[in-house]
């Protein structure tokens, strides 16, 4: 649950005018409460400060039927113990576990038993004595059993489940934890009954399991180089600050003895309501919504709060290079420290950060990467309360060195010292920043996330709503100065190596009994709060004959959207032509953005983009290339105009080809180096064979005869092939028909294209082990199995049978190998549905687990997929929930056309979801015992497993069936 935030100033600006805004606090009055409020504020935030000290932040939309919602905490990782790391992001985890009125089925007997292990682990903590702490580990683990026969695990997932919540979750960063919840807006006094009871008393339940599956997640981090680096960077820019002397996850050690005395300690101390605040954006009537936080909230109690101090930092005069060594491809990030983001040059920070890389025109996109002169190249601020920081991040491309790679990079931040950037990339910035924030305020979740950060950062919300206006403000020798008085030899670079990592860290597996789950029991609290009154939303179902008006250009059909809220548009051209045609289509795709005309470099074509605050993007899928290009209305015929003539007057560029072939040689290399993408490659042979979709890609050989000019001719030859235009935006259909009549000139006949390669899904007929070593402290394993071909009748039955087996938390899955095993941090099980009518189902479960649990762990899969648990009441969960998701779905915007062609693939006419809604109900216990069993339950299945084969043993892998080591050759196709 831990996630890395960047932390930025937000803003939202829906004028474009060059003319300034008034932006003030105001106060005001209603329903009996007083607040505050920015004015211009696109956002119409209230921000409440309510008698116990709470921060209530409302920001209403009626667009949705749905609530965003985030409870939110000002303290994190930077206020844990020394003694204790990791302690804030603990307790994270346990705030899903109950309290004495749920999670238990019995307090006063469950109590007697916890208070037994609260004690056990201070002696554990206190013990460096081996043999004793594992007499003293033995104690806890069966006291443990004990205890878990009188708690029920999950009750806090299953009653958002219930409510019909999404993306209920968790983070803790330096300075916050955040816990965030989407519900039915009908739900709201549910979703504040069960956050009040929630920070009531919490209980620290089920706690040695739980502890485990954090032990996981920090053996999932000493396998990511990212993780590395990030800590590397960190602790050596900030010596005397916790953001670099504690990781938010904590050390080993402190993972290894935790103290449940200190975990109330520090929720005593810091979840208090002047030190914590509710986020709200979406459907609801804020004097109403006010009123029942007020009401619900109120027992807390105001306590002070002591600020974290810190010694300031010795300021850096010479360069520091550190090494990372590990498995993944070379890289290198180089960090400068900023000033916090309260002083007055955090908005020059952020504006440098843009000027570096804005995706088109800052002098890394210009210099570095659309030159390909590196791999990639990023910069981005990290601004915190108390320091910021300027992160520079690139990787080589072929026959590059980590050195040559950080100066080039340097030489851009002299660039920058010097002034050697072009005034108006200024108001260009400023410009497409004012389109981000219209963009970031349509949507009620976005609109939370943006409250919620600034909370968080204690950013003064004034400033943020006039952010646009201020940054119009800075003129270029702001800029130098800034550059100038931060940014000289006092850098920390991360040489990211490729290597065998010498020191590996791993926390062992302890022993441990499976607890008690009583998955199918239920509190006097959970049914009280299920059975609270509610109105839920009716759903809005697609109606694509309606909601989708259609014309014609020539030949091509066009979908068509208005955009009724604001002036922004976005074009699709959609070919009928993919990788599945043409390997070298995708190659194309990627060219044209290094290619200029006989007027216009590329370099030039990318900044007049930037300027009118639009972009375009080319990119190859299987079947389809879509060319998107968007912007603001008023400059859609510059910025078409632009893509057609760049299409049509592309020049072909052999030095831009040369440095592709280099820039594609390393990322080859490089795919062959990460985990991620061997796991993809295992799973697609598992479903397809030796030759399959992941594989399906040109030789080296056939990439370095490749010739400019044949690429070229592919992209000037892609308007040819039969295409559909998509668009949504304010201008009529009419209107937009007349102007591409003008801009786009579609072919009097489409060309053929070749007929799409067929991969054939294969029929599992014996358990199969498909191994790739990889030098990793985990075992990642997914188990794959093709079925039967799709068919629409089916559709209801899946999404019911995913949130009952293995579709989240509250999953069958999870609460059994991670609840009851504390086998894994992740895991899960889905029946997958085919994109198109003529492809099968597959199943693909997964477990991440250390690799001395592999066993164990497999064993406990193996063991759901052939005879899956009954609970009634989980599977009454898992139709709510299907239900509640699709009463207050709402498909907006171009997502409308897309679940169109999405269901056109499908052979369906009509939106499935209507189906599905009206038998959801049907769907009884013997439905899906029937679907598990025709399925899952004994039926072969291959698994596809990334781990190191010193960790992992072979004799145990040919227990489960025949293995087959696949080299990275076999695996990548080259």
């Amino acid at each position: 649950m831990f996630k890395k935030k960047i932390l930025m100033l937000f803003a939202a600006a829906v004028m474009f005018s060059a003319q300034a805004q008034d932006y003030q606090w105001k106060e005001a009055k209603s329903g009996g409460y007083t607040y505050k409020y920015v004015t211009n504020d696109p956002t119409q935030a209230r921000f409440y400060t309510l008698k116990n000290g709470l921060t209530v932040i409302l920001s209403p939309t009626k667009k949705d039927p749905r609530i965003q919602a985030y409870v939110a905490t000002k303290a994190g990782s930077k206020t844990d113990p020394a003694t204790n790391t990791g302690l804030a992001h603990y307790l994270e985890h346990m705030l899903f576990k109950g309290t004495d009125k749920y999670g238990s089925l019995d307090w006063a007997k469950e109590k007697a038993e916890l208070d037994k292990i609260d004690a056990l682990y201070e002696q554990y903590n206190k013990s460096n004595d081996e043999l004793q702490r594992k007499t003293i580990y033995k104690k806890i683990d069966s006291i443990s059993g004990v205890a878990s026969k009188f708690a029920i695990a999950n009750e806090y997932d299953k009653m958002m489940s219930a409510m019909g919540a999404q993306g209920t979750n968790a983070w803790t960063s330096f300075e916050e934890t955040v816990y965030t919840d989407d519900v039915p807006a009908s739900a709201l006094d549910k979703y504040l009954t069960v956050q009040a009871e929630r920070f009531r008393n919490p209980v620290l339940r089920i706690f040695h399991t739980e502890l485990e599956a954090v032990y996981e997640e920090k053996n999932r981090s000493l396998d990511s180089d990212n993780s590395k680096v990030f800590e590397t960077l960190f602790s050596t820019l900030f010596q005397n600050h916790n953001y670099g002397k504690q990781t938010t996850i904590g050390t080993v050690e402190h993972l290894k003895n935790p103290s449940l005395v200190e975990i109330r300690k520090y929720f005593n101390t810091y979840y208090v309501p002047n030190n914590m605040g509710i986020i709200m954006s979406g459907d609801f009537n804020p004097d109403e919504a006010i009123a029942k936080i007020d009401k619900a909230f109120a027992y807390m109690q105001n306590k002070p709060v002591q600020k974290y101090s810190f010694q300031p930092e010795v300021p850096l005069t010479t360069p520091v290079v550190k090494e990372v060594v590990g498995p993944d491809a070379e890289s290198v990030a180089i960090g400068f420290r900023l000033p916090g983001n309260k002083d007055k040059d955090a908005l020059l920070a952020d504006l440098v950060g843009s000027i570096l890389t804005n995706g088109k025109a800052g002098l890394l996109d210009l210099n570095l990467v659309k030159k390909q002169k590196l791999l990639r190249a990023g910069a981005f601020t990290y601004i915190l309360q108390d320091h910021g920081v300027l992160w520079l991040n690139a990787a080589p491309t072929s026959g590059q060195s980590l050195e040559e790679v950080q100066a080039l990079v340097l030489n851009e931040i002299e660039n920058l010292k010097k002034g050697n950037f072009d005034a108006d990339l200024l108001p260009s910035i400023v410009n497409n920043i004012k389109k981000e924030k219209i963009q970031e305020t349509e949507k009620y979740s976005d609109r939370a996330s943006m409250l919620q950060r600034a909370f968080n950062a204690e950013l003064d919300w004034r400033d943020q709503v006039a952010y646009v206006n201020s940054l119009s403000k800075i003129k270029k020798e702001d800029v130098v100065a800034f550059a100038n008085k931060y940014l000289g030899n006092n850098y920390v670079a991360v040489l990211k190596r490729k290597g065998e990592n010498k020191n590996p860290q791993k926390i062992e597996k302890p022993a441990i009994t499976p607890v008690e789950t009583n998955a199918d029991k239920q509190s006097a609290f959970v049914k009280m709060v299920n059975d609270m009154p509610n109105t839920p939303s009716q759903p809005v179902f697609l109606d694509f004959d309606k909601d989708i008006q259609k014309s014609k250009l020539g030949k091509a059909e066009v979908l068509y959207v208005p955009n009724t809220e604001n002036q922004l548009y976005r074009l699709r051209y959609r070919y009928k032509i993919g990788s599945l045609n043409d390997l070298k289509q995708p190659l194309a795709a990627q060219y044209i953005q290094f290619l200029g005309t006989d007027k216009k470099s590329a370099e030039d074509i990318s900044k007049e983009f930037y300027k009118i605050a639009s972009s375009f993007n080319v990119s190859t899928g299987e079947e389809y290339t879509t060319v998107t290009i968007e912007g603001l209305q008023e400059n859609f015929d510059q910025a078409v105009k632009l893509y057609e003539d760049l299409v049509l007057n592309a020049k072909p560029n052999e030095d831009a080809l040369k440095a592709l072939k280099a820039r594609l040689a390393k990322s080859r290399k490089d795919a062959k180096a990460n985990k991620g993408a061997i796991l993809n490659g295992l799973t697609n042979y598992a479903l397809y064979g030796p030759k399959n979709k992941f594989n399906n890609t040109l030789s080296d050989a056939e990439i370095n005869a490749l010739t400019a000019q044949e690429l070229v001719d592919r992209m000037r030859n892609l308007n040819s092939y039969e295409q559909t235009v998509i668009y949504y935006g304010p201008e009529s259909l009419k209107n937009l028909t007349a102007k591409l009549g003008q801009l786009h000139k579609i072919p009097a006949n489409f060309a053929v294209a070749a007929p799409l390669k067929k991969f054939a899904q294969q029929k599992q007929t014996q358990n199969q082990v498909l191994f790739t070593d990889y030098d990793m402290v985990q075992a990642e394993t997914r188990w794959i199995r093709n079925t039967d071909a799709y068919n629409p009748a089916n559709t209801t039955m899946v999404s019911v049978f995913n949130n009952y087996f293995g579709g989240g938390m509250g999953s069958i899955i999870f609460q059994t190998i991670r609840e009851s095993k504390a086998l894994a941090y992740s895991t899960f099980g889905y029946y997958v549905q085919p994109q198109k009518k003529e492809d099968s189902y597959y199943m693909m479960s997964y477990v991440g687990s250390q690799a001395d649990k592999f066993n164990d762990a497999v064993g406990a899969m193996n063991q759901l997929l052939t005879k899956m648990p009954e609970l009634p009441e989980n599977l009454v969960l898992a139709k709510t929930q299907v239900k509640k998701d699709i009463q207050t779905e709402r498909i907006m915007q171009d997502d409308i056309i897309f679940r169109y062609l999405a269901a056109k693939q499908l052979g369906l006419k009509d939106d499935i979801r209507k189906q599905t809604y009206a038998s959801v109900d049907k769907i009884t216990m013997d439905d899906v015992k029937a679907f598990h069993a025709a399925n899952l339950a004994g039926k072969p299945y291959t698994y596809a497993l990334v781990a190191s084969e010193k960790k992992v043993n072979m004799d145990d892998l040919k227990k489960i069936g025949e293995v087959k080591k696949i080299s990275l050759e076999e695996l990548f196709g080259y």
